[in-house]
């Protein structure tokens, strides 16, 4: 496999199995527990504040173990990372199934956090050596639309063996969709780098990354970084601003799902129109779809109306499927990339932490609309920070 490759030289059905199948399984793994994880807490003992914050626990994990992923990754190979990555993860939800405690369980669950940190880190890394530059978007595009697809997926698994065996049900789904993506990861072709000659210079560092390259993380990385923080806050606008409304459970997973639906079935068309028209194409657009969405969902009234600004936001957020993935290749140098997209993920993670801790202050602060418009200018700032920052054509490849 060569970078070089020239349209009609390479395909990615030719890697489609093992470089996308280990992140379809590894999403449903993650949708199988996610709605559980809560639940379990709260049968520990823990108040309704201790569960959320065992949940915020697989954030956390992921966001400390961002930059020693990198390095695992970069010492051992990313079919190595990804295969060791399900391993711990395996070894994680054991420890929650059989925990006694709940500091054994909040143990369990940060260190399912940091196993998808080397995971997401390993098989982002892999695509973006192995699938040439004129096929890269559609290739990280089709990577995030299979792992949305796997969460998905996986509370509908999960709940048809939790009502065949009870709460731990969704723990061993998710332990067999995990060890399924670990054996598919070690099928994996290897790496064939096209580099030539000797290696001059000492290896790069994290540090010398950042220095070398904090034009680009003082610029498209902020851009990114509100990225993440609206698209995080998403996940919680709906449903609370459906409870303000007083819809019924019922009406609010409904209209949850369809929103997550869209999200889920645009990936690909938004990784075309990146490689032919080039990022700011869907950058900028899906930025300001979902600012405007988010903007309007204080004037809503109903269930219909919010159902409409919900759709928009998960067509907004649909088509800027492996946006981030994406530039972080984009701007990835040949040595060091992968302790380069361990910095760029912990700018994500940065933001995708960040967003709904915005969203909750401002909401005690002022009120719950207040802080959902916030979220809306925020996406509007990411827009313009994107839309002036990223080139008007396709990053060089680095």
């Amino acid at each position: 496999m060569s970078k070089n490759s020239k349209p009609g030289e390479f395909s990615l059905w030719s890697i489609a199995v093992p470089a996308f199948g280990p992140s379809l399984l590894f999403g449903v793994g993650e949708g199988a527990i996610l709605p559980i994880i809560p639940l379990s807490a709260r049968d520990m003992g823990s108040s309704l504040a201790g569960a959320a914050l065992v949940v915020a626990l697989i954030g956390i994990g992921s966001l400390v173990s961002n930059i020693p992923a990198s390095i695992i990754t970069a010492k051992f190979g990313e079919r190595r990372g990804m295969m060791g990555a399900a391993g711990l993860s395996l070894v994680a939800l054991l420890m929650c199934v059989f925990s006694t405690n709940l500091w054994q369980f909040g143990t369990g669950v940060f260190l399912i956090g940091a196993a998808a940190a080397v995971f997401n880190l390993a098989r982002q890394s892999y695509l973006t050596e192995a699938v040439p530059a004129f096929l890269r978007a559609r290739a990280m595009s089709t990577l995030g639309g299979v792992g949305r697809i796997g969460l998905f997926a996986g509370p509908f698994i999960g709940a048809f063996v939790i009502h065949l065996v009870g709460l731990t049900g969704a723990y061993w789904v998710a332990a067999v969709a995990i060890a399924a993506a670990g054996t598919l990861a070690g099928w994996l072709p290897d790496l064939v780098s096209d580099t030539s000659g000797p290696v001059k210079g000492p290896a790069p560092t994290i540090r010398s990354l950042v220095m070398a390259h904090r034009r680009v993380f003082l610029t498209v990385g902020v851009g990114i970084l509100l990225v993440s923080a609206v698209r995080s806050s998403r996940q919680v606008v709906v449903p609370l601003w459906a409870d303000n409304l007083g819809l019924s459970p019922a009406a609010t997973s409904l209209i949850y799902g369809l929103s997550g639906a869209i999200d889920m079935l645009i990936f690909y068309p938004s990784g075309r129109i990146m490689d032919k028209q080039g990022r700011r194409a869907v950058a900028v657009p899906s930025m300001v779809l979902m600012g405007i969405a988010l903007l309007l969902i204080p004037l809503t009234t109903g269930a219909a109306t919010l159902l409409l600004a919900a759709l928009l936001i998960g067509f907004g957020n649909g088509i800027s499927s492996g946006l981030i993935m994406t530039l972080g290749a984009d701007y990835a140098p040949r040595r060091g990339r992968a302790q380069f997209l361990g910095i760029w993920r912990f700018f994500s993670d940065i933001g995708g932490s960040g967003g709904p801790a915005i969203l909750a202050g401002l909401t005690a602060v002022v009120t719950l609309s207040f802080g959902i418009a916030a979220t809306g200018f925020l996406g509007l700032a990411a827009a313009a920070v994107l839309g002036y920052w990223i080139p008007r054509n396709k990053v060089t490849v680095q």
